[in-house]
């Protein structure tokens, strides 16, 4: 059953609607019901062979053009391949990918090719001019620029041509056509406003009707509506008009009424409601609603019974140049058929349900929008689920409305749209149109697109165009012709599954319909596999060739196991394969993951003997396994699968096998015990295989007690209890099969145990949990206990890990409520003793923790406490004792613990800590144990001293001075008072810890352990006496710190003569190193520098602190500080002799020169060259020797010359175009927005006997001087010149009153020039002359704020500041006009250090 694509045929309307589109609506999303008698698959096939037909014309048209393939060469041009589908891309994976949106190629275009040659024919031959206009009904016509209307039918043959050149050259170009429903009538609109009706069945014209709208515009659309005595037509005006025609004794008539004028917003788009056939007799239909679209908005109306506005809705933001679209279409919504208006401008598509409801009114329903970002210029319904628009880059597009996806998108550049923009101008009136209306029309192509019953027409400048959607196979087809075979099936899936969209072609049963595509999809499958055979490269490197089958087999695998047909996968598409080496091998590694997905779970048997031996050549065990134990064993030879899996180690299979092949249970287990026991027993490691087959071991026994199967699933019912009562049975044997004579008692159990006792009795315990009222199980329980206690106690080959492991499980089991086991108690007191007292001293810590288990299980277990603590005393389990302290509430006795375990010692700060801090323990516990800390304090503090410290901090303050008073180390003290003192984020620190005493001693510590800190410690601490801490320092010679701290106390003097003292000793030390130096080599020299380095660093602290005194000092002081400072280093240049002498001598002579540079800041120059010329060192010399120092003062003094004048300069520039801008600002006029006042809300001119005064503000808002003074807006009021306004409207929260804002946000709301305008009247009648007087123009606050933002767009210094201060205080009388500099801007003030301290 083939289905060529015929493009001969244009579907119904009827049909369309019927079968179509109605069943391929998603019924979930619409609640529709299933049909009750649907379809037999003869009547669907029949239907899909009579496309194939002529079809029979009745109410619709067919066009036919000339059985033209949309894939034939000359016009393959906006074929598929283009559609932008992701057809053409490889696809690298070895799993198929089910969901790939493959939509293929929806829409058949084809070139009527008829139509085409005769419009360009009609054009050359016969200047009928090039075609302007196109509508398609049971005929299509076509209009022309010069005014004809050529008539084809449904073979593209010309059946009339109506008009004539004469009657062109009177009413201009066509612009509009129309078909009545019954193809009987055509109307056509001209470009100069005239509108003719014709009858198609002889060629007559009927009317021609001049009169029916204003003249000068021309007919933008004409359209017939249903009933055929009624059109509508709307002109370049953007006016509508209703023409209802009249046959009164046979004179035809034409009566008109304007249903929109386009004064009121001009219409471009109008689209009366078309029934379909079949919806004739919908109640909706007695309305004949119009659509109407203006440039701002949408409106619905009734012509009938009377004329009636149902709905306006206005559009959202859009482009200007923006046309409007307007489409109709009746869509099935849950279960009734209501027509849906599509309408957009721009790039939103709305939807709006029109419904009519039982009270006679029409009702309409907004529905989900298309968003798409595209500017559309033509919108059309090709079904009522699909959309086919075209954007301004003449891109079509397919949408599918439910799901809002585009399904295509074809170039239609080729086509050369005709566009209708020079009837929207109306050029051939004289173009008398808004500016509005001729934008639009720039993109308007309405006449130019038509669509009728399932297609769309396209009129080009050369051609004619047809755009239908394909039925399914067509579809499928198109991607098979392309060789895209992983599209084509992908879609045909989407058509088999009711997931595709659009579809075309296939209606009635589901299941009917389903048989119809996997028919289609085995046939693709086979195509597949053909294909990928013959394109195979025949030779080149094998994994090109293995990634050419890799991208085919697992497609063919997967859509096999979808359609379920896994019989043809094996027999025919398999036996293609095998014929190449490679496909066969991807065919089977494909398996792999549908048999472990359960996708697929019975093989052949041929295919099981190839997936055997392939996956075993190849060493793909691991996959071979994992496919084995999700296989159906029936189809498996159980002895070859055994025979590999032992060979290749594959355990979980051949498990699997015995299990599901032979349900035997047990064999398995000896296999596996007989590997593992040997090397147990004789105390071997085992090797990584072997640890690997005793972890499978312990899973599978864990797996049979419990009811699941290894390695997945569950035993089947009927044989759980006996794989249990087996696999019990096995584990307590005395003695194995083939046991020798030396084999112990239990083999198999004491294997376990030796293999992972820990594991094994985990095992135990959860298959204990079970047994619950069977009461063999509970024998079995009791049974093994016996044995595991006879194999495990007094046996030297266990470690007391094990046997404590085994201890701790029976105390667990006792422990529970229904208890039914019996052990001697007697036992446990053996386990204790052989923990607690061993022959060794090894492993403390394994039986420590064993014993520590064994308690926390607790309950049954009850040792003589006493006896225990003793015996954990005696074998230091400390963590035994502190459990036992624990329950005694004995917490000072843990504190011992911790402190005697050396392995814990470190947690007992966070022990403390903690116990000290929760809630819970009684004051007196907390009590004992504060004075146990206390007690072993020393030894804290030795252990960690900031941990230690930090305790103190959070519970130790008040007992301070006690702690202190224990040490007897110094450094140890030391180190604890430096973490004591540390400043703590977050903690408020006691009062004791800010006593004087404890910060001086810190600082003695200090000056004794890291005289290196001392200094950094004064500076941070508040807490000591200044007196107090100068003598510590003193007592130990730090000189810097000592400096510091007179410093500090005010006493500049004293604390430059500490420097002072301090420079001199070092100097002295340079120059006694000089003159050892000549006698000393390499090492001499190194001390000389360090020794330089310390010089430099003194020198530096005592210039520092000159400067810092200097600037509260008179000059008198200041000479008293920097002379005595110059002299020394003066002196100590006269003192330098020997080898090394001159560069030292340079060195100081550079030092002497930093302390000139520093010292003329404050002390005159004449003062300075005065004091160096009376230095022996350069007074008896001759100038040229203090040449280069006074040259240096020279230069230091021009430089600071010049960058005061530079400054000055720059100041005075800045300031002057400050007030320039500032002045240009304030003197600028003003425009107000509105001629009204902002509070009456009158015109300014409204009294005509009173001159009336108007207050313009900078913001634009106008007010009367009244109005303002009413709402009280004025403020500082000093005079009624000095009045000063603010904006009624901006200062004031949403229109209430504000006072004076100073917000820099409402910054613009007072004028920057406070303006009056007096509006000066004449007598009345006499026209109003209004003048400007600037009254006043003064700064308020927030002209300051503009001037201040002003400054700061200029980065320089706050010199604004400095003149508002300098205003402040020198000119009293103007401060109204300067306000004080706000807080945040900078103030001009002297930088003053704070007044000395002096201690009483």
């Amino acid at each position: 059953m083939t289905d060529s694509p015929d493009a001969s045929s244009l579907v119904s309307a009827s049909s369309q609607l019927n079968l179509m589109e109605v069943d391929t609506i998603d019924d979930k999303e619409f609640d529709i019901p299933q049909v009750d008698t649907p379809p037999t698959l003869e009547s669907i096939l029949n239907e899909l062979e009579d496309e194939e037909e002529p079809f029979v014309l009745e109410d619709t048209c067919v066009l036919n053009t000339d059985n033209m393939d949309a894939h034939s060469c000359d016009t393959s041009s906006l074929a598929s391949s283009d559609s932008g589908d992701p057809v053409h891309l490889k696809r690298k994976r070895r799993t198929v990918d089910l969901n790939p949106t493959v939509h293929g190629s929806v829409l058949r275009h084809s070139l009527l090719k008829g139509i085409s040659a005769q419009i360009v024919s009609a054009a050359d031959k016969v200047d009928a001019g090039l075609p302007t206009a196109i509508t398609v009904s049971g005929v299509i016509a076509v209009g022309t620029s010069h005014g004809l209307a050529l008539v084809f039918d449904t073979n593209q043959a010309l059946r009339l041509c109506l008009g004539t050149k004469a009657t062109g050259a009177e009413f201009g170009a066509v612009s509009a056509l129309s078909i009545n429903h019954d193809c009987s009538r055509l109307l056509c609109g001209f470009a100069k406003g005239q509108i003719t009706m014709w009858d198609l069945a002889n060629g007559k014209l009927l009317r021609t009707i001049n009169d029916a709208h204003p003249p000068g515009t021309a007919i933008l659309h004409v359209k017939f509506t249903d009933d055929p005595t009624l059109a509508v037509c709307n002109d370049s005006g953007g006016s509508v008009f209703e023409l209802a025609f009249r046959r009164v004794m046979g004179m035809r008539s034409c009566d008109s009424r304007c249903l929109f004028s386009g004064s009121k917003g001009e219409v471009c788009s109008i689209e009366p409601l078309h029934a379909p056939p079949d919806f004739r007799d919908h109640p909706i239909t007695h309305y004949s609603l119009l659509a109407m679209a203006s440039l701002t908005k949408i409106l619905v109306i009734g012509l009938k019974p009377s004329l009636k506005v149902w709905m306006t809705f206005p559009y959202s933001k859009s482009d200007p140049s923006s046309v409007p679209q307007l489409a109709w279409q009746f869509v099935p919504v849950q279960k009734t058929v209501n027509p849906i208006l599509a309408f957009c401008k721009g790039d939103t598509v709305h939807f709006l349900l029109v419904k009519k409801e039982e009270t006679g009114t029409i009702h309409v329903i907004k529905q989900r929008q298309l968003h798409l970002s595209c500017d559309i210029i033509s919108l059309s319904w090709i079904n009522s689920r699909t959309l086919v628009l075209v954007d301004s880059h003449e891109k079509l597009q397919v949408v599918d409305r439910p799901s809002q996806e585009v399904l295509e998108t074809l170039d239609l550049e080729q086509v050369q749209l005709v566009y209708n923009s020079r009837h929207f101008k109306s050029l051939a009136t004289g173009g008398n149109v808004s500016q509005a209306l001729a934008l639009v029309g720039e993109k308007a192509c309405y006449q130019s697109v038509s669509s009728y019953a399932g297609q769309i027409v396209f009129l080009g400048t050369k051609s004619a165009h047809i755009m239908a959607l394909r039925n399914w196979r067509e579809r499928i087809d198109c991607l098979l012709k392309q060789e895209h075979f992983v599209e084509a099936l992908s879609l045909a899936w989407s058509f088999h599954e009711g997931t595709a969209k659009a579809v075309v072609g296939l209606f009635g049963d589901p299941v009917k319909r389903k048989g119809v595509v996997s028919d289609k999809m085995v046939e693709i499958l086979f195509q597949f596999a053909e294909h990928a055979l013959k394109k195979c490269p025949e030779q080149g490197k094998i994994q090109v060739m293995e990634q050419h089958f890799q991208d085919v087999v697992p497609v063919l695998v997967d859509y096999c196991l979808l359609l379920q047909r896994a019989d043809l996968l094996f027999n025919q598409l398999y036996a293609r394969l095998v014929e190449n080496m490679v496909a066969k091998g991807v065919f089977l590694e494909s398996l792999e993951s549908y048999i472990v997905a359960d996708r697929l779970g019975h093989l052949t048997t041929p295919i099981m003997r190839d997936l055997l031996a392939h996956y075993h050549d190849n060493g793909m065990m691991d996959s071979l396994e994992r496919c084995i134990v999700h296989l159906d064993v029936t189809s498996l030879d159980i002895q070859q699968v055994v025979r590999v899996c032992w060979e290749n180690q594959l355990y979980d299979a051949m498990i699997y096998v015995f299990n599901s092949g032979m349900n035997d249970y047990i064999t398995p287990m000896e296999k596996l015990f007989a590997v593992i026991g040997p090397p147990l027993r004789e105390g071997r490691s085992l090797t990584d295989e072997e640890v690997v087959m005793g972890n499978k071991l312990l899973v599978y026994i864990s797996c049979c007690l419990a009811g699941r199967a290894y390695p997945l699933g569950d035993i089947p019912e009927d044989l759980v209890v006996q794989v249990k009562h087996q696999v019990f049975e096995f584990l307590i044997r005395l003695h194995s099969a083939d046991s020798s004579d030396e084999e112990e008692v239990f083999p198999f159990i004491r294997t376990l145990l030796h293999f992972d006792t820990r594991e094994f009795l985990n095992v135990l315990a959860m298959t204990f949990e079970d047994f619950k009222n069977d009461k063999q199980a509970l024998e079995y329980q009791q049974r093994i206990v016996d044995i595991l206690l006879q194999v495990m106690v007094d046996n030297p080959d266990f470690t007391p890990s094990q046997v404590g492991g085994l201890f701790t499980f029976l105390a667990r089991q006792l422990a529970k409520p229904d208890n039914t086991l019996f052990v001697n108690r007697k036992l446990f007191d053996q386990v204790l003793e052989f923990l607690c007292c061993p022959d060794d001293d090894s492993r403390h810590t394994e039986r420590q923790q064993v014993l520590l288990e064994l308690l926390q299980v607790g309950g049954v277990v009850q040792f003589n406490e006493e006896r225990l603590l003793a015996l954990a005393e005696k074998a230091k389990f400390y963590q035994i004792c502190e459990f036992l302290y624990e329950k005694k509430h004995l917490y000072d006795r843990i504190i011992d613990c911790y402190l005697r375990d050396p392995l814990r010692k470190v947690e007992i700060f966070s022990y403390i800590h903690n116990l000290l801090s929760m809630p819970g323990y009684s004051p007196e516990e907390k009590q004992t144990v504060r004075d146990k800390v206390l007690q072993h304090m020393l030894e804290l503090v030795t252990l960690d001293p900031s941990k230690s410290a930090d305790l103190v901090v959070f519970h130790f303050t008040e007992e301070v001075q006690q702690i202190i008073s224990e040490f007897q180390d110094d450094e140890l003290l030391f180190r604890f008072l430096s973490c004591l003192l540390e400043p703590r984020e977050g903690h408020h620190t006691g009062t004791v810890l800010l006593e004087h005493d404890l910060h001086e001693l810190q600082l003695d510590l200090l000056s004794r352990f890291a005289p290196q800190q001392l200094l950094s410690f004064l500076k941070t601490s508040q807490h000591y006496r200044l007196e107090e801490a100068i003598q510590i320092t003193q007592k130990y010679h730090h000189n810097e710190a000592t400096a510091y701290l007179l410093e500090k106390k005010g006493d500049f003097q004293g604390a430059f003569a500490v420097l002072l003292e301090t420079l001199k000793e070092k100097l002295s030390l340079l120059t006694a190193e000089c003159d050892r130096g000549d006698a000393g080599g390499d090492e001499e020299e190194t001390d000389s520098e360090s020794t330089l380095t310390t010089v430099k660093d003194s020198l530096d602290n005592i210039i520092a602190l000159c400067h810092q005194s200097s600037q509260n000092l008179y000059q008198q002081q200041r000479e008293v500080l920097w002379f005595p400072l110059l002299e020394t280093m003066m002196a100590s240049q006269k003192l330098v002799k020997g080898l090394h002498a001159k560069h030292m001598f340079e060195v100081l002579k550079e030092l002497t020169m930093k302390v000139l540079n520093c010292m003329s800041s404050f002390i005159s120059l004449p003062a300075i060259i005065q004091r160096i010329l009376q230095d022996p060192v350069y007074g008896k010399g001759k100038l040229a020797e203090i040449q280069g120092l006074i040259l240096g003062m020279l230069d230091t003094f021009n430089y600071e010359q010049t960058l005061l004048e530079t400054t000055t300069s720059l100041l005075n520039h800045d300031l002057h175009w400050s007030l320039a801008h500032l002045r240009a600002a304030v003197t600028r006029g003003l425009h107000p927005r509105q001629d009204y006042c902002n509070i009456c809300l009158q015109q300014y001119k409204r009294r005509q006997d009173s001159a009336d005064e108007i207050i313009v503000f900078s913001c634009g808002h106008l007010y009367h001087f009244q109005c303002l003074q009413q709402k009280d807006c004025g403020w500082g009021v000093s005079s009624e010149l000095q009045q000063r306004w603010s904006c009624y409207k901006c200062s004031s929260s949403k229109g209430g009153r504000g006072g004076p804002s100073t917000e820099p946000k409402r910054g613009r709301s007072t004028s920057l020039a406070q303006t009056r305008v007096s509006s000066v009247h004449h007598d009345a009648g006499a026209e109003a002359d209004k003048k400007k007087v600037f009254v006043e123009a003064t700064l308020d606050s927030q002209q300051e704020q503009s001037w201040d933002q002003l400054r700061c767009l200029y980065r320089g210094p706050s010199r604004l500041s400095i003149l508002s201060e300098l205003s402040h205080s020198h000119s009293s009388e103007k401060t109204g006009l300067l306000i004080t500099a706000q807080p945040g801007t900078e103030n001009f003030q002297l930088k003053l250090s704070p007044p000395p301290l002096f201690e009483e």
